[in-house]
């Protein structure tokens, strides 16, 4: 899964593609698009709403505007790959859907495969788990307490208590119709350093749902602190550790560097 943020303020500088009009700057994203694609990127993964720490969240329909020519842009160009766009917005992912699908309708193509990444895990609005049940689409749901840059409290341990909100996640899933689901165990929100790292060591503990694991650790700060780095400098970093959460079980790797990524899967293979 590859990053495209449609944000100025997202922590790693390197993933945004937002113009200064406020939506997307389209010649970077067909040249960002058209790289990771070519190096082996399967899914793109859209954000138009930073949620690095000490962010501060965009309204709904600015979260659109942002999202709405990037989407119409890559439907004509790059028919019939897959997207997925990272938001709590229900009525985003509804306008979503129906533009790629009419746009790709109009065009005569291929209309690209949408999944719904929300890191609210359907908390934020109570609309959206009964919405990715009504469009049939598959919904990654993470583990999520607070914005990202708060630490949370955990008496029985991280790794417990992310196991128990996804029991509590599975429950209310299944009440709303969705069955396709990812776990995203969350690292770098709600979670200091030594307790993102003590949930990647445990995290052959959530192969017990039975779901694919996503993981999306890329240029973080549990990453770059302790060595005393930055977002910028770590990435060599970066593909160690997510070398060592494939071998921990991740069948999905969110990333900002797709080549060498991928480089490293290969190289494990």
């Amino acid at each position: 899964m590859a990053i495209i943020n449609l944000t100025d303020d997202s922590f790693y500088s390197g993933s945004r593609t937002l113009g200064a009009d406020g939506g997307a700057d389209l010649p970077l994203l067909e040249k960002k698009l058209s790289s990771m694609l070519e190096e082996g990127a399967d899914i793109i993964d859209f954000g138009a709403c930073s949620t690095r720490p000490g962010s501060e969240p965009v309204s709904m329909e600015q979260e659109w505007r942002r999202l709405e020519g990037a989407l119409a842009f890559t439907a004509e160009k790059f028919p019939g790959i897959t997207i997925s766009i990272d938001t709590w917005w229900s009525e985003i992912i509804r306008r979503a859907y129906t533009l790629l699908n009419t746009r790709a309708s109009q065009l005569g193509l291929a209309p690209c495969r949408l999944i719904i990444n929300d890191i609210s895990s359907g908390t934020k609005d109570p609309q959206m788990l009964s919405t990715a049940a009504e469009l049939g689409l598959t919904y990654i749901a993470m583990h999520f307490l607070g914005p990202a840059g708060t630490d949370g409290s955990y008496p029985d341990g991280v790794t417990a208590a992310v196991k128990e909100f996804f029991e509590e996640f599975s429950r209310r899933a299944e009440e709303a119709g969705v069955r396709d689901w990812i776990l995203d165990p969350g690292f770098g929100f709600s979670k200091d350093v030594e307790q993102n790292w003590t949930l990647m060591n445990q995290m052959p503990q959530l192969k017990c749902f039975g779901k694919p694991i996503l993981v999306g650790i890329s240029r973080k700060r549990m990453i770059w602190q302790p060595l005393g780095l930055d977002p910028q400098s770590c990435l060599e970093q970066t593909i160690e550790a997510q070398a060592q959460a494939v071998r921990l079980g991740a069948d999905i790797l969110r990333v900002h560097d797709v080549g060498p990524t991928v480089r490293m899967l290969e190289g494990l293979s």
